[in-house]
C-alpha cells in the first residue's frame, strides 16, 4: 500500500533552539539527580566538564552551525565543514594526548588493552618495512596469533609508523582528517537522498558528534573503519543513481568492503549485504533493472569467490554467523562471575541479552555519570553517549517517516547499513558497548537530520517532549543499575 507523503511543506533547515534547549536540560538535570541520588559515587569534577562541553558544545553549536550556513553557497559550505571539523579534531587531538600523558603516564586511553597489540603490532610491521619485508600479513600472523579480521589495522599502522618514524601524534592527526572528511562524505550522502538543507544538517551534526571527535585522539581502529564504512556508502549509492554503469569504479567499491574485512568483519559483511539489498528493493527511479542485474551478477560473483574458497574472509565470515548467539550469552556469563579490581560483580548482566538490547540499539548505550570503578573511558565520553541517546529520537522519527510514506525504497542502501550493522550488533557480545556502536552514529546522523526536518510539526514536539523524560529516566537508571549490580548501593 502507498501512503500519501506526510505533510512538510516548509521543512526545517536548521536544528531549531527548543530542541537543543530542552536536549541541553534534560542533561543537565539527568547529571544533577545521578551524583545527588549517589552521592557517594559523585563525578569527579573534571569528568562533569567533559560532559558539560560535549552536551552543550553539541547542541549549541547545531543549532548556531545549521543557521548561520543555511544561505552560504554548496561549495562554500563543504569546505566550511570540513575546515572546521578539522580544526576540532585537531585541537582535541593536540589536548587527549596531553591529557592521556598527565593521568596514565603514557599517550594512550584508560584500560588500554587493545591499543598496545596495535601499537605493539604496527610498530613491529614498520621495523619489517625498514628491513625490506613487505609480506606483513604472514609475519603478523606468526608473531601474534592474531585472526586474520584483525590485521588490517595494524597493517595501516605499519606504513604511517614507518613514514613518521613511529609517531603517536601524527597517526592521530591523520585521524583528524579522516574524521573530518567522513562528516563531508556524509553531508554528500544526505543532500544526495535528502536535499540540500538535510545534508548540510547531517554534516554538520556529524561535525560535532562528540564520539566522533573522542576516537581521533585513541589509538583505536574505529575512526579509519568509519571512515570506510561511510566512503563506501557514499560512493555506492552514487553509482546506484548515476544514469550509466561502468565497471571501474564498481570494481574500485569493492575493494573498501575487502579492507574492512581485516578491520572488523561483521561491518564488512554487512556493507556488501546492504549494497546488495539496495540492488534488490530500491526503487526502479534510484536504479534501472538492466544495471540492477548486471551489479547484482558482479556483486554475486565476488561474494560467492571469496566465500566458497578457503580464504581469511570467509572463514571469518563463516565463524561469526556460527557463534552468533552462544557468543552473546557466554560473554554476559563472563560479566557476571568476573570480579574487578575493587571486589564488585556485574550480577545483573546474566539477564542480559538480545531481547534486552534488540528493542534499544538505535538508542544505547547510556551515560555512565557515577563514579563506576574501571570505567574512566565512558565517564569521559558519557556526554556524548547522552547526545547520541538524545538524537535517536530523531532518526527513528525519520525511519517511521520513510515507512509510513513509502519513500523508504528510495533510501535503502543507507536504511540497510544502519538497521543492518544494529541488528548484528544487537545479537553479538558487544551490543552494550559504546565503541562497536560507533560505525552506526555517521549513518544515524543522517536519519536524525531528516527527522529534525519535520519538527514544524506539533506532534513530533510531544513526542519529543515525552522521549527527553525518558532519556532522564533512562539515566537515572541505567547509573542505579550499574552500581546496584556490582554491590555498591
Amino acid at each position: 500500500m502507498q501512503y500519501k507523503s506526510l505533510p512538510n511543506t516548509m521543512p526545517l533547515v536548521f536544528v531549531p533552539r527548543s530542541i537543543t534547549n530542552a536536549a541541553m536540560l534534560t542533561y543537565v538535570l539527568a547529571l544533577l539527580a545521578c551524583n545527588m541520588l549517589y552521592l557517594r559515587y559523585a563525578l569527579a569534577w573534571y569528568w562533569w566538564l567533559f560532559g558539560l562541553a560535549e552536551v552543550c558544545g553539541f547542541f549549541y553549536f547545531a543549532n548556531h552551525c545549521t543557521k548561520q550556513w543555511a544561505r552560504i553557497s554548496p561549495m562554500t559550505f563543504a569546505k566550511r565543514l570540513f575546515g572546521t571539523a578539522l580544526g576540532i579534531r585537531i585541537v582535541y587531538v593536540l589536548f587527549s594526548y596531553w591529557f592521556y600523558i598527565a593521568m596514565t603516564g603514557a599517550p594512550f586511553e584508560f584500560d588500554a588493552a587493545d591499543v598496545g597489540f596495535y601499537n605493539e603490532l604496527g610498530r613491529y610491521g614498520a621495523d619489517l618495512l625498514r628491513e625490506g619485508n613487505w609480506n606483513l600479513f604472514p609475519a603478523f600472523t606468526a608473531y601474534s596469533g592474531a585472526d586474520y579480521s584483525d590485521l588490517g589495522y595494524p597493517f595501516y599502522l605499519s606504513f604511517v609508523y614507518f613514514l613518521t618514524d613511529d609517531s603517536i601524534l601524527i597517526t592521530r592527526l591523520l585521524k583528524a582528517v579522516w574524521s573530518a572528511w567522513t562528516a563531508l562524505l556524509i553531508y554528500k550522502l544526505a543532500a544526495r537522498n535528502f536535499g540540500e538543507s538535510t545534508g548540510r544538517i547531517a554534516g554538520i551534526l556529524c561535525m560535532l558528534m562528540p564520539n566522533l571527535i573522542y576516537y581521533c585522539g585513541l589509538h583505536l581502529k574505529e575512526t579509519e573503519m568509519v571512515f570506510l564504512a561511510v566512503l563506501f556508502a557514499e560512493r555506492a549509492d552514487y553509482i546506484l543513481r548515476r544514469g550509466k554503469l561502468t565497471f571501474g569504479p564498481t570494481a574500485a567499491l569493492m575493494l573498501i568492503p575487502g579492507a574492512l574485512f581485516t578491520i572488523r568483519t561483521a561491518l564488512a559483511a554487512v556493507l556488501v549485504l546492504a549494497f546488495l539489498c539496495a540492488l534488490l528493493l530500491s526503487s526502479d527511479r534510484v536504479v534501472g533493472w538492466g544495471r540492477r542485474i548486471l551489479l547484482i551478477g558482479v556483486a554475486f560473483t565476488i561474494v560467492g569467490i571469496v566465500m566458497l574458497n578457503n580464504t581469511g574472509i570467509g572463514n571469518s565470515v563463516r565463524a561469526m554467523w556460527q557463534t552468533r548467539g552462544s557468543e552473546q550469552k557466554g560473554n554476559m556469563e563472563w560479566r557476571a562471575t568476573r570480579v574487578d579490581e575493587g571486589g564488585h560483580t556485574q550480577k545483573f548482566a546474566k539477564y542480559a541479552g538480545a531481547a534486552v538490547f534488540a528493542p534499544m540499539i538505535f538508542t544505547i548505550p547510556f551515560p555512565t555519570m557515577t563514579e563506576t570503578p574501571g570505567q574512566e573511558n565512558l565517564k569521559m565520553i558519557h556526554g556524548g553517549n547522552f547526545v547520541k541517546n538524545i538524537t535517536s529520537f530523531f532518526t527513528i522519527l525519520a525511519l517511521f517517516i520513510l515507512l509510513l510514506t513509502g519513500d523508504w525504497r528510495k533510501h535503502v542502501l543507507p536504511i540497510a547499513v544502519i538497521c543492518g550493522y544494529l541488528v548484528v550488533l544487537a545479537f553479538s557480545s558487544f551490543a552494550q558497548s559504546e565503541r562497536f556502536h560507533l560505525p552506526s552514529v555517521p549513518f544515524a546522523m543522517m536519519f536524525a537530520a531528516y527527522g529534525i526536518s519535520y519538527m514544524r510539526n506539533p506532534k513530533y514536539k510531544r513526542w519529543f517532549r515525552i522521549w527527553c523524560v525518558l532519556m532522564f529516566v533512562a539515566a537515572v537508571a541505567w547509573n542505579w543499575f550499574k552500581l546496584a549490580g556490582r554491590g555498591m548501593l
